[in-house]
């Protein structure tokens, strides 16, 4: 941390199946293997053994740092786990099924591993805290918000918050500034920042409301579940399951939820992927001019995830449909990912940008200053 750089990298992805697998990457190699009976605990067990044998972890970790991804309102800021954080952790699955169990058991599974070693954990939820209640509240009884904590709480807070202090940073925009970042991934969100804290955020009380994703639908109408019911005989379940995981750019293109595969289909005339990539790019400007709305005034869009940092169509054509705003593209920039700064727009408008998310910077940073 002395330097802030990344010394290694890695995924261990789709674990308990038949296809898990690890990668770890470092300056010089790289480290690939199938995982098999794999859980939390004998990965990080391989992970920690790969990392020993390649002399990258010399020492003992001072501060282990996760990432959290569901606070509710009980964290605004990262905090050392301890037994009343990790129960609260669990109190918060019911808003977070599928992310704060998986959570929990990295976090446990590296006590066992290192009891003595202080663990840190940074909510995604925590950097929306500052939204106000006109911002967070939905319109249904009072009593759901007082009693169940059915309110929005937005999502990629940690990345949403490092891009656009970076941007503040780059463009030496001053302390009253106003930015809109956009998180484009498989998951993807935007967000309004007004002087370092969030204003307004397109996912809500769980990561399934605002954009279209990989394969989540992003906003609907919640009668749709009444209609599927009816016409289909779909139960809840069946419909929740469907919009997180057979619909957005996958749903709609019939083809692929990966923005490189639709890309390059849509080069090729496939009318259902121009199609999904219309829809994504429209939703996502449509967001990006009401998140405008909870600002005073408007310095720059930050184009970040996966899909921000590397596709210049989506960019390109998000700009477009944004033409009311002033933005205007720099097609040679926009290109090359930006100059030297990220900036891929030209004249006395806004500023688009460009910046690489680092999320794990983020957890780092917060987790060596709670120790």
């Amino acid at each position: 941390m002395t330097h802030q750089t990344e010394t290694a990298s890695g995924l261990a992805e789709r674990l308990g199946s038949n296809d898990a697998a690890l990668t770890l990457r470092w300056a010089d190699g790289e480290h690939r293997q199938t995982l098999h009976d794999s859980d939390y605990a004998s990965v990080l067990t391989q992970i920690i053994a790969v990392l020993t044998e390649q002399q990258l972890l010399h020492h003992l970790p001072k501060v282990i740092g996760h990432r959290v991804v569901h606070g509710g309102e009980v964290f605004s800021d990262p905090v050392i786990v301890t037994d009343e954080v990790l129960a609260s952790i669990r109190q918060c699955i019911a808003l977070a099924p599928l992310h704060n169990p998986a959570n929990l058991a990295g976090i446990e599974a590296l006590a066992t591993l290192y009891p003595d070693i202080p663990q840190v954990a940074v909510f995604d939820t925590a950097f929306h805290q500052s939204l106000a209640p006109k911002a967070f509240l939905y319109a249904v009884p009072y009593e759901l918000y007082e009693q169940q904590g059915v309110r929005r709480y937005g999502f990629h807070g940690v990345s949403h918050q490092y891009v656009a202090a970076e941007a503040a940073s780059r463009l030496g925009i001053s302390a009253q500034h106003g930015i809109i970042s956009a998180h484009l991934g498989n998951g993807c969100s935007a967000c309004a920042v007004a002087n370092g804290q969030s204003m307004d955020t397109t996912m809500g009380m769980t990561p399934l409301e605002g954009l279209v994703m990989g394969t989540r639908s992003g906003d609907v109408d919640p009668g749709l579940h009444q209609f599927l019911y009816q016409q289909k005989g779909w139960d809840v379940e069946t419909v929740t399951n469907m919009l997180n995981k057979e619909s957005g750019m996958l749903g709609l293109s019939g083809l692929s939820n990966d923005m490189r595969t639709l890309e390059a289909a849509a080069n090729e005339g496939v009318e259902r992927a121009q199609l999904a990539l219309a829809v994504f790019c429209y939703r996502l400007a449509r967001h990006i001019g009401g998140l405008a709305t909870a600002l005073t005034r408007l310095d720059a869009l930050v184009f970040t995830g996966g899909i921000g940092e590397n596709s210049r169509f989506i960019r390109a054509t998000v700009i477009e449909n944004l033409a009311i705003f002033g933005f205007r593209l720099d097609n040679d920039l926009n290109a090359r990912n930006g100059d030297m700064l990220g900036v891929i727009s030209t004249g006395p408008g806004p500023k688009v940008v460009v910046i690489e998310t680092k999320e794990e910077l983020m957890i780092a940073r917060a987790a060596l200053a709670l120790i």
